[in-house]
């Protein structure tokens, strides 16, 4: 097996974090990466999108049979036909894992997301427009988010949380995973059919840390990746409590930390740290293309989360005596990340107004 096929039998799962046209097909490139096992799902957003659009002539037939169509409108049906048929190519390997592997997400519109009205209104309209077991879709984790991923949870929509930088915000946004698993308990749903990640964002951390620590930062346990193992550690304690194995005798399914910024953005490290060092069962890592590369090529597998929580939380304490303020970076990082995905989402809807010969 290749690294990439070992993380899958460590128990973590490699998605795709790269979506576009060219991708698609019986026989195109996301076809040939689920048939060798090295992923079984992927993640898309509005940057991603963003780039496709600008780079892959694949949508210029369908730009020119939408010429004429308002560009937002326009921009949702071709994210949503790419999402759908990404979906479908998955769906032999949804079924085949119980509804466990072989998910796809799509991200409500980022501006929508201090509004927890918008947000649940928007989820709940994609979600039953694609009529798709196997779609996540990806609600940021803002305190906005976070009642609106209860009340879609309850609902049976599948939720990718984004944005996460935080250990409490991770650990609020577990939480309210499982109240609305209770509520779909107590309206008689089925849990079993509801799935869910938490997507924690770990480079990013770095790059503002790095600022602070200039020539005396680390070269393997980053500050992201402790940050990010703390929060692993907080999976271990909620999703093994006397509540949550009531909810799990009834099918319900954990909502697995997903790591997300996982390419690294600075020579200074190791090119495969962030796959490296945060595989760990029950997880989720998204990758772009060049990232899924290099650790196929040279990667190498080990349990790097499990037990680690304690030791963590000591070094981010040492961090904390040298002037770093994890928690003033992580909320910068959040207000920082919505603006990204709305700059990158109003990109693609300019991209859309853009003529096609």
């Amino acid at each position: 097996m290749n690294p990439l096929q070992q993380l899958a039998e460590l128990g973590q799962s490699v998605w795709l974090d790269s979506l576009r046209r060219s991708y698609l097909g019986p026989e195109g490139y996301l076809a040939g990466l689920i048939d060798a096992g090295e992923i079984d799902g992927l993640t898309s957003n509005p940057s991603i999108f963003e780039k496709a659009l600008g780079e892959d002539e694949s949508y210029d037939a369908q730009l020119r049979e939408l010429a004429g169509t308002g560009p937002r409108e326009a921009l949702w049906t071709v994210m949503k036909a790419d999402v759908g048929d990404a979906c479908d190519l998955f769906r032999p390997l949804y079924d085949a894992s119980g509804g466990r592997k072989g998910f796809a997400s799509l991200e409500v519109d980022p501006s929508k997301a201090f509004d927890t009205e918008e947000t649940v209104s928007e989820a709940l309209l994609l979600f039953r427009e694609l009529d798709r077991p196997n779609l996540m879709v990806k609600v940021p984790g803002t305190e906005s988010g976070i009642p609106a991923l209860t009340r879609l949870i309850a609902e049976g929509v599948n939720v990718n949380v984004t944005l996460l930088f935080s250990v409490p915000r991770y650990e609020a946004v577990a939480e309210a995973y499982i109240e609305g698993l209770r509520r779909r308990r107590d309206a008689g749903g089925d849990l079993s059919k509801v799935a869910s990640v938490a997507s924690f964002f770990v480079s990013r951390v770095d790059s503002k840390v790095d600022a602070i620590l200039g020539d005396e930062r680390p070269r393997l346990a980053t500050a992201a990746i402790l940050n990010a193992r703390v929060a692993y550690a907080s999976f271990e304690r909620i999703f093994s409590s006397a509540g949550w194995q009531e909810l799990a005798a009834l099918g319900a399914r954990p909502q697995r930390p997903l790591w997300a910024s996982t390419s690294v953005k600075d020579d200074f490290y190791p090119d495969t740290l962030y796959v490296a060092e945060l595989a760990g069962p029950q997880t989720v890592n998204t990758m772009p293309e060049s990232t899924l590369d290099l650790f196929r090529d040279h990667g190498e597998v080990a349990d790097r989360l499990t037990g680690q929580g304690q030791e963590a939380r000591a070094q981010i304490q040492r961090l904390a005596e040298s002037g770093v303020d994890l928690d003033q970076i992580t909320k910068e990082l959040e207000a920082e990340g919505v603006e990204k995905f709305v700059t990158a989402f109003e990109g693609a809807i300019a991209a859309m107004s853009e003529e096609k010969p």
